[in-house]
C-alpha cells in the first residue's frame, strides 16, 4: 500500500534458494597484494552468501549475459567458482583488482580503502550488470533484480502531525543499513532507537495536508519489507571527531526483525548471522580487515587473506564487528 508496483519482475523471488545446494569444506583464502584486505573480506562474505552463491554457481547469468567488457556478475561468478573449487588453495582475485576503477572510480590500487564502501560499490556494480540491456525500466522494476531480491528491502518513513494525528508515508529501497553506535552497547538497542518516534525540530517543519499549515510533527522509520539478506554497518568512524569508535557492541547469532518492522504483529522474522567483517587498527584510515564466515558445512572460519582457520561461535560473537551479515 502506497508503494508503486513494478511493471516487470526481472528475477522471480520464488527462484531464490536460501539454503546451500552443495555442502563442502570452506574454499580458498585470498592473496593480499598490498592493502587489498578490504577487497578480500567483501569477496569472502559475498562468496558465503548462500542465495548469491547458489545463483552464481548455476551459471544462469553468464549463459545469458550479453554485456561487452566489464560485467561484475560474470566476475563474481568466476571468482566464486574458483574459490569453492575443491582443489583450490590461496587464489588471487585478479579480475577484481584489474577492474577496480569500474567497480568504484574512487578506489586506487595499492591504497588502503574502506571495506563498507567496497561492498556498496560491488553491489551497485552487480545491480548495473543485472540491468544491462534493460532500458526504460521504471524504478520499481529495477528493484526486482536478483541483487535487490537478495539484499534489498524497503524502509518506511512515517511523519505524524501532532495536532490532528494525520500521517504521511514515504518509502525507500535499501541494500544495506548503516547504524550510529556512539550511544549503543548492543545491536538491539541501536535498532530500538532507530524505530523510536523522533520529534521534528522547527527547521524540519511538516506541512500537514489536513491542517493546511506547518505543524509540530514526529517521525518514525521502520523496516517495511525485510531483505532476505540483511547487511548492517556499525559505523566505527565518529563523524564529529574523525576518531575510530573501538568499543564492543554486542550482536546476536539470531536476530528477530519483527520488532523493527512497520507491522510488528505476526510470526518472528528470524535472521541468522553468517558473516562479519572486523577492522583492526587505531584509526579508520589505516589498519587491517579480516572476516569470519560460515561455510556451507555449517561451521565458522576466520578468513584473514590467504589463511582460513576454523573457529567457534563464541569467538565470532566476541569481535569488534564492523559489518554484520544476517540471512533469513
Amino acid at each position: 500500500k502506497g508503494m508503486a508496483l513494478p511493471q516487470r519482475i526481472l528475477f522471480p523471488p520464488e527462484k531464490i534458494c536460501m539454503d546451500w545446494q552443495q555442502r563442502q569444506r570452506p574454499g580458498a583464502g585470498l592473496l593480499n597484494l598490498g592493502n587489498t584486505c578490504y577487497i578480500n573480506v567483501i569477496l569472502q562474505c559475498l562468496t558465503y552468501t548462500p542465495p548469491l552463491a547458489n545463483y552464481l554457481l548455476s551459471c544462469e547469468h553468464s549463459q545469458s549475459c550479453q554485456q561487452q567488457g566489464f560485467c561484475m556478475m560474470c566476475i563474481m561468478e568466476m571468482h566464486i567458482r574458483k574459490v569453492l573449487h575443491p582443489s583450490a588453495c590461496a587464489i588471487l582475485p585478479g579480475a577484481v583488482l584489474r577492474d577496480l576503477k569500474f567497480i568504484g572510480e574512487e578506489f586506487e590500487y595499492g591504497r588502503q580503502e574502506n571495506a563498507y564502501e567496497f561492498l556498496r560499490c560491488t553491489l551497485n556494480a552487480m545491480q548495473r550488470a543485472c540491468l544491462s540491456g534493460s532500458s526504460d525500466l521504471d524504478i520499481s522494476s529495477q528493484e526486482t533484480t536478483i541483487i535487490h531480491q537478495i539484499f534489498g528491502g524497503f524502509m518506511r518513513s512515517r511523519v505524524t502531525c501532532l495536532s490532528c494525528q494525520a500521517v504521511a508515508d514515504s518509502y525507500k529501497a535499501f541494500l544495506d543499513v548503516s547504524l550510529d553506535i556512539r550511544a549503543a552497547s548492543s545491536l538491539t538497542s541501536v535498532l530500538e532507537d532507530c524505530v523510536t518516534h523522533k520529534e521534528l525540530d522547527l527547521k524540519e517543519c511538516f506541512k500537514c495536508s489536513k491542517c493546511k499549515k506547518k505543524v509540530a510533527a514526529s517521525k518514525r522509520i521502520t523496516i517495511h519489507r525485510a531483505p532476505r539478506v540483511l547487511t548492517l554497518c556499525l559505523e566505527r568512524a565518529d563523524q564529529r571527531t574523525g576518531k575510530k569508535i573501538s568499543k564492543f557492541v554486542e550482536y546476536p547469532e539470531y536476530l528477530d526483525l519483527r520488532p523493527y518492522m512497520s507491522d510488528t504483529a505476526g510470526e518472528p522474522l528470524l535472521c541468522s548471522l553468517y558473516a562479519i567483517v572486523v577492522h583492526s587498527g587505531d584509526t579508520c584510515l589505516e589498519g587491517h580487515f579480516f572476516c569470519y564466515t560460515k561455510a556451507s558445512n555449517g561451521l565458522w572460519y576466520k578468513m584473514d587473506d590467504e589463511s582460513v582457520d576454523s573457529c567457534d561461535t563464541h569467538t565470532v560473537l566476541g569481535q569488534q564487528a564492523y559489518l554484520l551479515f544476517y540471512a533469513r
